[in-house]
């Protein structure tokens, strides 16, 4: 076959080329992505779960409450938190833990995070401080007992981080270091107070008070008084009168919302194996139930009854623990003719005098009838060193009569196994020996609350919320009982009038 010519391909090309080419616009040149190192990018130095730990950094909230269940990555948000600042020169945080022991374990993990997230920056011993390249600084130390805060008086900070806040008996620190949010550079940097724990330990109550039972879970709500549940508001006079301060918000995290630490299914395993109320708490992050509860037995559906009236013929007394400071707790318990023993009142309050309160008894108890004796702190008989009558004396003279306490030697364990005895189930009327109305709301809380004392398990820590419990001990101690032998012939309303109101005949 003979070869066809250069130009009649040509020819035969140019024929056809209206049905093969296509004309297109012109597209500009992309260039080609730079080579880098795979495994060098896949070096994340810390990436946030999604979910809770995504909501906890990038909340706006003045004070956020993180936590939970155990395995929620609560340290490593903490940690991760302040980042977002320290390449700021401006910027100035603290992180805290109760003791120093507990400290060195969360150093330890900044150490390994802080150097590879931001390059260069310095971990100062003495100090206890992280200084960046820009100049932010993170203070991480310890807080253990009150007095501790004075160390950071004159302090501003930013950023305050609380770790394990449960850790805390009392609010008191928590409230103090708000002092120390404050900043030239707020507007810029924003101020922020950070907390993460697991439900339970001797702050376990105020916690619960202040971040969970205010509002549903993971949502915003203004900050609330945790003794009244009233809103914080501006006080009178001020330009913003009436309005709230601030907000809160809690963040629960459960153990599956860590892949790290659930997908393997072991970390579940031995959370699974703790008791009951631990596994609650540390898997379930469960906050109506305190980790080393004193009173486990306690039992919502079996020591808390509805309100009703008292019948006039049963024996009613009270009892009450004093503080000014701290706090008052009295309570009122009436006897059952089965010698159950019902607490259906309760008040709960703090900076009232003796007279004050002794007017704010009598007033509560009005209608209630006979009191027939109430039981009060024997501390405050003594006298500690004035002329002048005890507080238990000008209380007496208001016509709030009182008689004192035991508080000798092993009187705390007693009256401990005592509650425990009074908690237990009768066998023979099927009922619990001690039952609680309903609108004994403080008391009801703290009661399955309190905490064992970490070195006497006979006692509870008292370093905790325990001033209902002390005033219904010295209630449970003075052996209360109905039977005929208190039957009272002076107040008896038949028509028999007994000639010897002392023995009845």
């Amino acid at each position: 076959m003979p070869k066809r010519s250069k130009k009649s391909r040509t020819s035969k090309r140019k024929k056809s080329e209206p049905t093969l080419v296509k004309k297109v616009d012109a597209v500009p040149a992309k260039p080609l992505a730079p080579a880098y190192d795979v495994q060098e990018a896949q070096d994340v130095v810390f990436k946030a779960n999604e979910g809770p730990q995504t909501d906890f950094l990038s909340s706006s909230e003045r004070e956020v409450l993180y936590g939970g269940a155990a395995g929620g990555g609560k340290s490593y948000a903490m940690l991760a938190d302040p980042l977002h600042g320290l390449n700021n020169a401006n910027f100035s945080g603290l992180l805290v833990r109760h003791t120093t022991e507990e400290l060195r374990e969360l150093i330890q993990k900044s150490q390994e995070l802080y150097p590879r997230a931001i390059p260069g920056i310095k971990w100062s011993e003495r100090k206890s401080q992280w200084i960046s390249p820009r100049g932010g600084r993170l203070w991480m130390s310890y807080l253990d007992k009150d007095m501790d805060v004075t160390r950071y008086q004159g302090q501003a900070f930013n950023w305050i981080g609380f770790d394990e806040l449960t850790q805390w008996s009392s609010p008191y620190a928590w409230d103090y270091m708000r002092s120390r949010l404050r900043s030239a550079y707020s507007k810029e940097l924003g101020l922020y107070m950070r907390a993460t724990t697991n439900p339970g330990g001797a702050g376990h109550q105020w916690v619960k008070k202040m971040f969970i039972d205010p509002s549903p879970y993971n949502k915003s709500f203004w900050a609330t008084n945790i003794e009244t549940g009233d809103t914080i508001t501006f006080p009178k006079g001020h330009t913003k009168e009436g309005e709230p301060l601030f907000k809160r918000r809690f963040i629960p995290a459960s153990l599956f919302d860590n892949p790290y630490l659930s997908e393997g299914g072991d970390y579940e395993a031995m959370l699974l194996s703790l008791p009951e109320h631990q596994r609650k708490q540390l898997l379930d992050g469960n906050w109506d139930v305190n980790e080393g509860a004193a009173f486990p037995e306690f039992n919502r559906s079996i020591h808390v009854i509805d309100p009703f009236k008292i019948p006039q013929s049963w024996s009613r007394f009270r009892a009450c623990d004093y503080g000014y400071g701290s706090h008052t707790g009295v309570l009122w318990l009436a006897v059952s003719p089965s010698d159950q023993l019902i607490v259906y009142r309760e008040l709960y309050c703090s900076k009232v005098t003796a007279t004050d309160l002794a007017d704010m008894i009598l007033n509560a108890e009005q209608e209630d009838g006979t009191i027939r004796y109430g039981v009060l702190d024997s501390s405050l008989w003594h006298k500690r060193g004035d002329t002048g009558p005890s507080l238990a004396e000008q209380m007496n003279m208001k016509g709030c009569r009182w008689r004192p306490s035991d508080r000798s030697k092993g009187s705390r364990v007693a009256g401990k196994n005592e509650l425990h005895r009074r908690l237990q189930v009768d066998e023979f009327t099927d009922e619990p020996r001690l039952v609680f109305m309903s609108t004994c709301t403080n008391t009801i809380s703290q009661i399955p609350a309190l905490p064992l004392d970490k070195n006497n398990s006979e006692d509870v820590d008292t370093k905790s919320e325990d001033h209902l419990y002390d005033a219904l001990r010295y209630g449970i101690m003075t052996r209360p009982r109905s039977s005929i032998w208190d039957f009272n012939p002076a107040t008896q309303r038949s028509g028999f009038q007994a000639s010897d109101p002392t023995f009845g005949y």
